[in-house]
C-alpha cells in the first residue's frame, strides 16, 4: 500500500482546498496520471501519482482542507480494478440505509461548514467547542484561534450564569422568516485569500489616493496610425496597457519609492520593474506579473499581457506567474467603470487605476473649446513612505507621457 500524501505546494503556502477528486476508488491509477487538483491560495495545482495501481480509498473529499505532508488517501500498487472495486451486499436492508445516512450527514456538513484556521479547528476539537457558535471578530467570518478561546472563556461564565441568553444573532432571525428565497455558497479558497489581503492591507497601510485626467487624443491617433503594421510585424494587436506600462516604468525610475517595499523598519527600494497587471479571472481577480518590464518593447509588452490574460481564463496560471511584482496596473475601464480608487496589492506601495475614455469638453485656450477623449487615472500609494507631493509628481508624469507618446521611446 503507498500512501498520498499533500507535497509541498510552493514556498509559503502550508494548506489547500481539495477542489475534485480526478479519480475515484476502485479505478487504476497509472504512475504521472492526475489524481485530484488542489486549490491553493493563489492558484490550482494538479497532484499526480508517484506510484501505479489502484485507488484503494480517500481520506478526504471536495471541499477539505488539507495540510503539506498529510495523507489523503491508499494506491494498492499491487491490486487491479477488479479486486479493488467494492463486494456487492448480500441484502438490500441495512447497508444501504447506513450508506444513505451517511451521505445525508455529510451533504448537511458541507452545508454548515465554518472557515477556520487550523489552530482554530484544532483547540475547537480539544475543548468540544462547535465552530458554528464561535463568533469571529474577523469582518469576513473566518474563525480563529483567539475567538475559540474567547468564546469558551464566555462559555465557562454562561455555565456559573444560566440566567443569561445571548442574543439571536442575525443569521438566526434570517432563518425563521419562511418564504425568503437565499442561497449559501462557500466562498472558493481564492476568493477568502482575496478578501483576506485585501483588509487586511486597508488596516495596516496608510493609503490614500489621487487623481488626475489624461487627454487620449495622442495615444489614439498612434494606434490608429500604426496598428495594422504592428500587427503584421509582430501579430499581436497594440493596445493602450503597453502605453501605460512604458509609461508607469518611467515614472517608477523617476520616483523609487513607489517600487518600494516597507520590510520591519526598513525600506527595500527595488531596482526591478516586474508589473503586475490585473486580470478578471472565472474565480476572482489575478495579478500575474510582467517580467522585467523595462526591458520589453511595447510588442513584448503586448504579448507577455496576451498570454498572461488567456492563462488567467483557462485558469492555467502558474505561482510563478503571480509572485513577485513591484507595482500593478489595473483597468476598470473595461468593465465601464468611469472613476474608482484602487485598492494596493500588498506589500506593494503603489497602484495605478485606468478608467473609461470618455468624450469630454475641454479647453484648449481662454476661447476655444474641444471634446476630447479624457480618461481619469488614479494612483493610491501608501503614505507610510510615500508623500502626498511624489505620489501627485508621480501621476503628473504619468500623464505627461501618456501626452506625449513619443516620450516614451526615449523615457520608457
Amino acid at each position: 500500500m503507498a500512501e498520498i500524501k499533500v507535497p509541498e505546494l510552493a514556498e509559503s503556502i502550508t494548506e489547500g482546498t481539495i477542489a475534485q477528486w480526478l479519480k475515484q476508488p476502485g479505478d487504476l491509477v497509472e504512475k504521472g496520471e492526475y489524481l485530484l487538483e488542489v486549490e491553493t491560495d493563489k492558484v490550482n495545482v494538479e497532484l499526480t501519482a508517484e506510484f501505479s495501481g489502484v485507488l484503494k480509498e480517500t481520506h478526504k473529499e471536495s471541499g477539505d482542507t488539507v495540510q503539506v505532508g498529510e495523507t489523503i488517501g491508499i494506491i494498492d500498487e499491487g491490486g487491479n480494478v477488479l479486486t479493488a472495486a467494492p463486494e456487492q451486499p448480500k441484502t438490500e436492508t441495512e447497508e444501504p440505509a447506513a450508506q444513505q445516512n451517511t451521505a445525508v450527514e455529510k451533504a448537511e456538513d458541507k452545508k454548515h461548514f465554518t472557515i477556520a484556521s487550523p489552530a482554530a479547528r484544532k483547540l475547537a476539537r480539544e475543548r468540544g467547542i462547535d465552530l458554528q457558535q464561535v463568533q469571529a471578530a474577523d469582518p469576513l467570518g473566518r474563525v480563529r484561534k483567539q475567538d475559540v478561546a474567547a468564546h469558551s472563556n464566555q462559555g465557562t461564565v454562561t455555565q456559573a450564569e444560566p440566567v443569561k441568553q445571548a442574543p439571536k444573532t442575525s443569521a438566526v432571525v434570517q432563518q425563521e422568516q419562511p418564504g425568503k428565497p437565499v442561497e449559501r455558497v462557500k466562498m472558493s479558497r481564492r476568493r477568502q485569500t482575496i478578501a483576506n489581503r485585501l483588509v487586511e492591507v486597508q488596516q495596516t497601510a496608510a493609503m490614500l489616493t489621487t487623481f488626475n485626467e489624461v487627454d487620449m487624443t495622442a495615444v489614439m491617433e498612434v494606434r490608429k496610425r500604426r496598428k495594422d503594421k504592428f500587427f503584421e510585424q509582430h501579430d499581436v494587436r497594440l493596445g493602450f496597457m503597453s502605453f501605460f506600462t512604458k509609461a508607469v516604468v518611467a515614472a517608477l525610475k523617476q520616483f523609487p519609492l513607489l517600487n518600494a517595499e516597507i520590510q520591519g523598519n526598513e525600506l527595500l527600494i527595488k531596482k526591478y520593474y516586474d508589473i503586475g497587471i490585473a486580470v478578471s479571472a472565472p474565480e476572482g481577480l489575478v495579478v500575474p506579473v510582467v517580467r522585467d518590464a523595462d526591458r520589453l518593447n511595447f510588442a513584448g509588452i503586448e504579448g507577455e499581457i496576451l498570454s498572461l490574460a488567456k492563462k488567467a481564463r483557462d485558469n492555467k496560471l502558474s505561482l510563478g506567474d503571480l509572485q513577485g511584482g513591484t507595482f500593478t496596473i489595473t483597468n476598470g475601464g473595461v468593465f465601464g467603470s468611469l472613476l474608482s480608487t484602487p485598492i494596493l496589492n500588498g506589500p506593494q506601495v503603489g497602484i495605478l487605476g485606468m478608467h473609461k475614455i470618455q468624450l469630454r469638453p475641454v479647453a484648449i485656450d481662454e476661447e476655444r473649446m474641444e471634446n476630447r477623449p479624457m480618461m481619469y487615472i488614479a494612483l493610491s500609494y501608501d503614505h507610510r513612505i510615500v508623500d502626498g507631493k511624489e505620489a501627485v509628481s508621480f501621476l503628473a508624469t504619468v500623464k505627461e507621457l501618456l501626452e506625449d507618446p513619443e516620450s516614451l521611446l526615449l523615457e520608457g
